[in-house]
């Protein structure tokens, strides 16, 4: 009963968000443009189901994906788990914190890959493109920036560094980079970054950081606990011009090398 409750809850929450954004779609058509509605009765069936989806995705992420991040988390960052045999108050370094990295980059790869912003970015851009960028190469450009970003800004959490130093290391690399990555591919490489902040991303890699700076000892979670989502914001578009200019040069090597076989 209380589920259904929190569930009924929730659909009023999401419906009451949803609706301006209906208001202001439907009265820019009707009222600026003065045309009809297209499809009216697939379009608010769609409406519908965005606030169901929605309703049932953020019940979905106070069951599961919140209380499953911090508790693996948790369990990683456990003495136990780190030093089995040495016993609970063994002194810990970065370094025993290896599987927390592997977990961070491991979930950071899938969840990006699921994330279907991502995916309607990747098809979009292909289309545009036409073919020019690949989905499958621009998705898993970006899930490895993503997986590298969170497991680097899991190292910092451990370490305990100001997380601005990493950020504007970031940025200068990706300013390098601009200048020197394919023109068409920067724009998509900076909105990258963007689209890995989204539904199946964030609340996966919001509890991770929360739980590891709750469970390293001298970690604020206020202060260490938040920040990862810059990191998986930063190194996609990182990973995305690197992905463009590595097929730049590869392209380029392999036309010279038909020039050359025609000679």
């Amino acid at each position: 009963m209380e589920m259904l409750t929190n569930l009924f809850t929730t659909f009023l929450l999401t419906a009451r968000d949803v609706i301006p954004i209906a208001v202001i779609l439907f009265g820019f058509q009707l009222g600026v443009l003065k045309r009809p509605i297209a499809n009216l009765r697939q379009v608010a069936l769609g409406f519908v189901y965005v606030i169901v989806g929605l309703s049932l995705f953020l019940v979905g992420l106070e069951l599961a994906l919140f209380p499953i991040g911090e508790s693996m988390a948790e369990q990683l960052t456990s003495p136990e788990f780190i030093h089995p045999e040495a016993g609970v108050h063994a002194p810990t370094v970065w370094q025993d914190y290896f599987w927390v990295y592997i977990f961070a980059a491991a979930i950071g790869f899938s969840t990006t890959i699921a994330e279907p912003s991502l995916i309607a970015v990747a098809i979009k851009a292909n289309e545009v493109s036409a073919g020019a960028i690949g989905v499958q190469g621009l998705r898993i450009s970006v899930a490895i920036g993503v997986s590298f970003g969170i497991a680097l800004g899991c190292f910092r959490i451990v370490v305990g560094d100001p997380i601005h130093y990493y950020i504007m290391a970031g940025y200068v690399i990706v300013v390098i980079q601009t200048f020197y990555a394919p023109k068409l591919i920067v724009p998509l490489a900076y909105d990258s970054g963007g689209v890995t902040t989204s539904t199946v991303t964030v609340p996966l890699v919001a509890a991770l950081g929360l739980g590891l700076a709750t469970n390293v000892e001298g970690r604020n979670p206020l202060i260490d606990g938040f920040g990862l989502i810059a990191f998986a914001s930063l190194f996609p578009m990182i990973s995305v011009m690197g992905y463009a200019q590595i097929v730049e040069k590869l392209n380029k090597r392999r036309s010279l090398k038909e020039q050359k076989d025609a000679l």
